[in-house]
C-alpha cells in the first residue's frame, strides 16, 4: 500500500473569510495577535479533515514585509506565536507534523523583486533561527525563482531539519517557474544541498499537472498543492488578497479529482494552497482512502 503525505490547505484566504477585520498587507500576520483563536482553530480543522502536516501561519511575517509596514519589532513575537498556535492545534485535534515556513521575502509571484543572494540568505537565516526549535521540518514554499529557492533551502538545511522546497509556476504556457526559469535548472541549482522533497504550489492545478512529469523524472519524493484562484495577476507588491477571486469549478470534489491525478502520476505529497479549505482536504482524504492509499505524515530527511 503506497503511503501519501496529506498536508493542510491554505490558511490566509480561509482566515480572511472567518475574520472580523479587513485584509491588509500584513493581515495574516496581524491575525496571529488580534485573533489567535481563529488561527489555532483552523489548524485544528485541517488536522481533523485529515491533514498530517500543517504549516505555521507566518507566511507574511518576513522582516522585509514587516519593515515595509513599520512593524519590524513584531518579527520575533509573530514567529513564536505561529509555532505556539500550531502546537496548540495538535494538542486539541491530534498529532501532526509541523512545518516551518520560509516564504517569499517580498510577496508571492514577484521574482523580479530581489536583493543580493547574500542578503536574501541572511534574512532566511534569521527566520530559521526563530523557527528551528519549534518545527519538525522546513517548507520553502512559493519560490518563484532559482536564487530565492537556493537561499531558502541553504538556510533551512543549516538547521539539520528535513527540508522541502516548493516552486510556484507560471499559470499558462510551457512549465516554468514564475521567473521564466526551467524546473530542471532550478532543481540543479540545489545540488549539494539535502532536499527531502520537491514540490509545486500556489499555481493552477492544470499547471501542476503539466509540470509534474518533469518533476517526477528528476527523482526523489515529489508533491503538489495548487491554489484555487482565477488569476494571480491582480495582486501587486504590497497589495492585499481581496483583489483575487476564487474559481467556481474547484469545489472539494473537483479539487480532489485533480489531486488524485497527481498521486496516480507519482506524487507522494498532496494538499492545498490558497482557496483550498478543510472541506477540500477532507474530500481528498476520503478519495485517497477509497483508492487504497495510506495517509501519512512521516517525514524523512
Amino acid at each position: 500500500m503506497k503511503k501519501v503525505i496529506l498536508t493542510d490547505g491554505g490558511m490566509g484566504q480561509e482566515l480572511v473569510r472567518r475574520s472580523q477585520s479587513e485584509p491588509t498587507p500584513l493581515w495574516s500576520a496581524r491575525v496571529l495577535i488580534d485573533e489567535p483563536d481563529l488561527v489555532r482553530d483552523l489548524h485544528a480543522e485541517f488536522i481533523r479533515a485529515g491533514a498530517r502536516v500543517i504549516t505555521i501561519n507566518t507566511y507574511s511575517a518576513t522582516p522585509e514585509r514587516l519593515a515595509r509596514e513599520g512593524a519590524e519589532d513584531l518579527f520575533k513575537p509573530l514567529q513564536k506565536r505561529g509555532i505556539e498556535l500550531a502546537r496548540q492545534a495538535c494538542e486539541q485535534a491530534g498529532e501532526a507534523t509541523i512545518a516551518g515556513c520560509l516564504s517569499p521575502l517580498f510577496g508571492s509571484y514577484a521574482p523580479a523583486l530581489t536583493i543580493s543572494y547574500q542578503d536574501t540568505l541572511d534574512i532566511y537565516r534569521r527566520i530559521v533561527a526563530e523557527q528551528a526549535d519549534g518545527v519538525d521540518l522546513f517548507l520553502c514554499e512559493t519560490m518563484a525563482s532559482i536564487e530565492e529557492a537556493r537561499a531558502a533551502v541553504t538556510a533551512a538545511s543549516e538547521s539539520g531539519k528535513p527540508v522541502w522546497v516548493s516552486w510556484t509556476l507560471a499559470d499558462h504556457g510551457k512549465p516554468r517557474l514564475r521567473s521564466g526559469e526551467a524546473i530542471a535548472t532550478a532543481a540543479g541549482a540545489l545540488d549539494g544541498l539535502t532536499v527531502a522533497a520537491r514540490l509545486l504550489n500556489c499555481c493552477r492545478p492544470e499547471a501542476i499537472a503539466a509540470a509534474l512529469p518533469e518533476l517526477i523524472d528528476l527523482g526523489g519524493p515529489v508533491g503538489a498543492y495548487a491554489n484555487g484562484f482565477t488569476s494571480t495577476e491582480a495582486l501587486k507588491h504590497g497589495g492585499t488578497v481581496d483583489v483575487l477571486h476564487a474559481r467556481h469549478d474547484l469545489g472539494p470534489d473537483a479539487y480532489a479529482d485533480q489531486a488524485i491525478g497527481w498521486v496516480e502520476a507519482g506524487a507522494d505529497i498532496v494538499g492545498g494552497c490558497c482557496e483550498v479549505g478543510p472541506a477540500h482536504i477532507a474530500a481528498l482524504r476520503d478519495r485517497l482512502e477509497q483508492a487504497g492509499y495510506e495517509i501519512s505524515g512521516e517525514i524523512h530527511a
